[in-house]
Parts: structure tokens; sequence; C-alpha cells
């Protein structure tokens, strides 16, 4: 077991981890985000990825998806916590809370860059849970026990960015129901599942969007400030959640791809077959 931590914006190191290397990795995807941390915590083994990059460079409509997740995958990774700062969608979920989601609805425009499959070769894989649950109640209790108020579930709307809602955006998505808003983890947590990696997202509360009356309107200035805060308590999760991880445990997510991939292999172009190799390739020998 190989756990794999991604950092949203301000989690752009990860304390505590020793023997620590950086490795550059090569993917058929394009480049990941930057060289990613490998090293130890707890005595487990850790890949750490800070998703904007070094000093925050690449927008969310800019990240690479598909390349952070397979290099995980071909470094080892079979479990990623992401954290991620989110706007709250609704009063009960406050600046430095954090929302354990178990559903997102995606309204960027980017679905052909969210999946690995495509060009020849065809797979539908199952979505309608699209986190680990096993791994989402871990990340609740650690939570918890590091002092932490956490609401348990709600649905991430994966909004396109860079700029943050209009206020008829905003309050849009609160008719709809919707609990957190953010840019990025929609396209994680999808390429994730067909890499058949567990993946959760801690959605930390930054701010109330642009909805709430009683609040001043989002701002930079107000998101850093509850980032810094964030930090200290996204750390000491991740410390509890790594120490507490069973790796005998086996899960569904580890099989995401059983009977999914329709394309037969003898028809499948032999340059996308080598593609998708590290994640097929199990499949294609039975």
């Amino acid at each position: 077991m190989k756990i794999g931590i991604i950092g949203g914006s301000g989690l752009y190191e990860m304390d505590g981890i020793e023997r620590k290397r950086r490795v550059s990795v090569t993917t058929p995807f394009g480049n990941p985000s930057g060289p990613l941390l490998c090293g130890q915590l707890h005595s487990r083994d850790v890949v750490f990825l800070p998703r904007h990059g070094r000093g925050h460079r690449i927008l969310p409509s800019e990240l690479n998806h598909r390349a952070n997740i397979y290099a995980m995958k071909k470094l080892g990774v079979t479990h990623i916590i992401s954290v991620s700062a989110v706007g709250s969608l609704k009063e009960q979920y406050k600046p430095m809370d954090i929302v354990l989601i178990d559903q997102f609805f995606d309204r960027t425009k980017r679905s052909a860059d969210l999946t690995f499959f495509g060009h020849g070769i065809v797979a539908h894989v199952p979505f309608a849970h699209p986190v680990c649950e096993r791994l989402r109640q871990l990340v609740g209790r650690a939570g918890r026990e590091a002092g932490a108020t956490i609401h348990m579930g709600g649905t991430y709307v994966n909004m396109e960015g860079p700029s943050f809602s209009t206020l008829a955006e905003s309050n849009f998505h609160r008719v709809m129901g919707w609990d957190v808003i953010g840019m990025t983890n929609y396209g994680e947590a999808r390429c994730a599942r067909e890499a058949e990696i567990c993946y959760t997202t801690m959605a930390m509360v930054t701010d109330y969007d642009c909805w709430h009356e009683s609040h001043e309107t989002v701002s930079i200035e107000m998101i850093i400030d509850y980032l810094r805060k964030n930090v200290a308590m996204s750390q000491a999760i991740l410390h509890k959640v790594v120490d507490g991880l069973d790796p005998a445990t086996d899960c569904p997510c580890q099989h995401a791809l059983a009977n999914t991939i329709m394309t037969a292999p003898v028809v499948m172009p032999a340059t996308m077959r080598k593609k998708l190799h590290l994640l097929i390739g199990k499949y294609l020998k039975q």
C-alpha cells in the first residue's frame, strides 16, 4: 500500500515526511503538476503532489488530472486523500469546517480530458458513488480526533473557474441543493476511479462564496487567511489517516474496471493498448 496526498490551495508541502526524494514522472498523458515528493510518514510509504504546482502556478482549468493520477498509479499509489479549498453554499458549513463530500456535480466543459479511455478503447466505469466510502469514514474519524468540525456527506459542484461565482450563479447552485463549490476535484475523482485508486476529498471551507448577505463577498485575502488556518488542521488529520489506514483491507474501488471494458482486445489500437497498459493490462490477460 502506498498513500497519495494531493495538496490544494495553501497545502504545498507535507510536514513530517522522512527519507524524502522528488521524482519526475513521465506519463503518456503529458506532464503532472510537477515532481512528486516520495517518502515515509509514520513508516508508511507516501507520495505528495501539490495540485497547482510549487508556487501555485497552474489554473484549475489547466490541471492535467490524467497525468497527475497516472503518475500516482505509476508510483504504486493505492489510496489518495485530496485536500481542496471550497466555498460553502449552506449556512451550516462555516469557514474552517470540513465537508467530507460523497457526491459531485460537474459544471465544467472538460469531459474528454477527464477519462483515460477513447481513441479506440471504450470502457464505461460505474461512478454512482464517486468517493471511497471506507477512506471517507477513516478521514471523518481522524478529523474528529483532531478536533475539526466535520460534516459527513454533501455534494461538491465543480465549476470551471478561475473567477469565482457571480451572485446569480451562487444562488442557482444553492437552489439546486448543492453543498460546496470548487474548481478541481471532480476530474481527480473520475480519473482515480478509472485508475482503480481509492479516493476521497477533504473539502476545507474558506468562505460563503458570494451569496451570504451578512458576510463580505469572497476575496483572495479572505481565502488566504482561512487557508493558512486550515493547513495545520489538514496536516494533523492526514497524519492520523496515514497512521490508521489498514493495508490489508480490500476495496471495490481497486477493481473498478472489472467487466467495464467494452472493446475486444483484438481490435484495440496498439498505441492505445500500450498507453493504457498500466491501467488495463491485468484485464487483457484473462
